[in-house]
């Protein structure tokens, strides 16, 4: 369940703020985004996985968390960040 390398790199590549940057919180936003959409994919066919879903839920409270940070930080980036990953409707 955990991401591929490659496709870590490439989530990494698209929201860094300078080379080499792993920690900002789009990278950690959109890491966290691209792990609980694949989770949520696992639950259509595991539906008693309450034991991972535990950990969804944690870390759907941990991207809630740097959303909220983000936005009172940086409202411009807030913004840019939810239109590219989708996360509001």
């Amino acid at each position: 369940m955990a991401l591929q390398v490659a496709q870590k790199a490439h989530i990494v590549q698209q929201h860094q703020r300078a080379a080499g940057d792993t920690g900002s919180p789009e990278v950690q936003i959109a890491l966290l985004s691209e792990h609980i959409s694949a989770l949520t994919e696992h639950f259509k066919t595991h539906v008693k996985d309450f034991h991972s879903r535990r950990g969804l839920l944690r870390m759907v409270s941990r991207r809630r968390k740097l959303l909220d940070y983000l936005k009172r930080t940086n409202p411009g980036k807030y913004r840019t960040l939810i239109e590219q990953l989708g996360l509001r409707k």
